[in-house]
């Protein structure tokens, strides 16, 4: 892929003159440039050289009043299942871009490609051409948390679409070789940490780490490069005080490690003989994915940094208190190295739930995310970035989706019988609190039978409403234990939909409702052999955790709204009444 094909080149342009810009941008090339008329094309010495012609001269340099396209040179024959995309956010997680890729058919291979850019770059292989090319004109220019997607095709040498290979996750096969953390995450600069490390120290020790007239913090501020905050007003007489460093990932540890030398100093000093744990607060939100399955993540961690780890338990959460005290023992180099384990991956946690926002308010468009209280931009010493903007890609300031007030929904969510007191409060006060926040009507069914195992809330509403009232129902299960420490909260929940679109949910020979749980991660079942209501409408099932089962909600009725577009009358002239609808 070394020779290019540069578009949109004025008639006045010479050879010359596009000799003279790879000149001045210093990019070789190995052949003379053939000029046509409004376009040209050369030669690179390699793949890395045309790659960094493309990214720097592509849309952003200017020859006699024409801004100048730069992309690689296809053949038409080539031309078939293959797209580079360029100018992928540094930060964004490869399960949202596979999401977003199998919006537009199935995707065979997907690999990074190593350039010096900030942002990253993929080449991807659809199963088939029309799939590749309804890709390339969907996200050529989409705008993705402010970076407009540049996508283009690159040779395809094979002119039949490989077989896909068994195996890898569902929709899927396996592709290229392993990668890790966001596409971007080689080239991306060291920036502060939207989570900051917090860290609870014993009352006795605040003193020291201030030190005389706050000498000693502000020397491990400039030594770390880190802004540190000592909350000693907060839990007046408590036997341990919190404190948040905000800082680059490193910048954090090497105050964690300050810290803690500075408190075992004393310890001896002051001859206090008790062990002095590392103690680490972390939002619940995130901790389910530190402990992992069965546990695996945290013995790992405790394995490799020869510790011993031990979280506080769930009953201990409220609602002002949504954080888990994370308590590490060991000699200070080993606690060191934990609290870089631990903090890693809840900071991967964190850039994980903020993508799956982003798509969320791609997906609806207008959805204030940081105002819906689901995230931890609450608690305490959490980055600014989450408290005081909603995540790059939400729209802030609208209150409205698209045009107009938003339709309302109503959607079937079933939660455990055991969990409805909950839900409910006392003498109805949480579910009128939750019915206010939200702004939805909240409702809970009567049970089914007396051994009724699940129990049907009916929650109506426009999209914002049910995304809010949905997760915090999600989370109230959670906080009060009707799922396990290790345990996701998966819940079902039921859409209705007219009849006659049943079939447009589901796809010629299924593959609607099958790209459907591709994107999403999320149960879509459409049950064949149901009997229409009253209304005319069928169920469709939903079964997932909160942000699949939200996707896939919103996909369903943007299926819906397309359906209701083409069953809408075209407009007629004159005063002549709207012919009937076909049934």
């Amino acid at each position: 892929m070394n020779k290019l094909y540069i578009g949109n080149v004025s008639e006045e342009a010479s050879a010359e003159d596009l000799e003279t810009i790879f000149e001045q941008w210093k990019i070789p090339h190995s052949g003379p440039f053939l000029v046509k008329t409004g376009y040209a094309f050369v030669d690179c010495p390699d793949e890395k050289v045309a790659m960094k012609a493309i990214d720097v001269l592509s849309g952003k340099v200017e020859l006699h009043g024409k801004v100048l396209e730069v992309e690689h040179s296809v053949p038409k024959r080539q031309r078939s299942c293959k797209l580079q995309i360029r100018n992928i956010p540094p930060h964004m997680q490869w399960e949202v871009l596979d999401g977003m890729l199998a919006q537009y058919g199935g995707v065979e291979n997907c690999e990074q490609v190593n350039t010096d850019t900030e942002t990253a770059v993929v080449n991807v292989r659809y199963a088939a051409k029309d799939q590749a090319r309804l890709a390339m004109e969907k996200l050529n220019g989409f705008m993705m948390e402010n970076y407009a997607l540049k996508v283009s095709y690159i040779p395809d040498e094979t002119a039949a679409p490989e077989a896909s290979p068994m195996g890898g996750r569902r929709g899927f096969p396996p592709r290229g070789p392993p990668r890790s953390g966001s596409p971007g995450l080689g080239a991306r600069p060291k920036l502060q940490s939207d989570v900051p490390l917090r860290m609870l120290v014993p009352t006795q020790f605040v003193g020291a780490i201030i030190g005389k007239e706050g000498a000693t913090i502000r020397n491990i501020t400039k030594q770390t490069h880190s802004k540190i905050d000592i909350h000693r007003k907060e839990n007046a007489g408590a036997a341990e005080k919190p404190i948040t460093v905000h800082s680059t990932p490193e910048g954090c540890s090497n105050a964690c490690r300050t810290i803690m030398e500075i408190m075992q100093k004393e310890a001896l000093d002051t001859k206090f003989t008790e062990e002095i744990p590392l103690k680490i607060l972390a939002h619940n939100n995130f901790v389910g994915r530190l402990i992992g399955k069965e546990g695996r993540n945290l013995k790992k961690i405790e394995q490799d940094t020869e510790t011993k780890i031990t979280i506080s338990p769930l009953q201990d959460l409220t609602l002002y208190n949504p954080e888990r005290t994370i308590t590490v023992k060991g000699s200070i180099e080993a606690c060191a190295r934990a609290e870089e384990e631990v903090m890693k991956k809840i900071r991967e946690s964190y850039e994980n739930d903020v993508a799956a926002m982003n798509l969320q308010s791609n997906l609806i468009p207008g959805l204030n995310l940081n105002a819906l209280g689901l995230f931890p931009g609450g608690a305490p010493g959490m980055g600014p970035s989450m408290v005081n903007a909603p995540p790059p890609g939400a729209h802030a300031g609208y209150s409205s989706f698209g045009q107009g007030q938003p339709e309302s929904e109503t959607v079937h969510l079933f939660i455990p019988a055991l969990a409805v007191g909950a839900i409910i409060g006392k003498q109805g006060q949480h579910i009128k609190q939750l019915s206010r926040f939200a702004g939805a009507s909240i409702k809970i069914a009567p049970a089914e039978g007396m051994d009724a195992k699940q129990r049907m809330v009916i929650i109506a509403g426009p999209p914002e409403a049910q995304f809010k009232a949905q997760g915090r129902i999600f989370g109230k299960l959670k906080e009060e234990n009707f799922f396990g420490p290790k345990e996701e909260v998966k819940l079902e929940a039921h859409i209705k939909v007219p009849s006659f679109a049943a079939g447009r949910v589901i796809g010629k020979g299924g593959k609607t409702v099958n790209e459907l749980q591709n994107l999403t991660s999320a149960e879509v079942v459409v049950p064949r052999e149901q009997t229409p209501d009253e209304n005319d409408q069928v169920v469709v099932k939903i079964s997932g955790h909160f942000y699949a089962s939200q996707l896939a909600q919103r996909k369903i009725q943007e299926i819906l709204s397309q359906v209701r577009r083409q069953q809408q009358p075209k407009p007629t002239s004159g005063a002549q009444p709207p012919l009937p609808r076909r049934k």
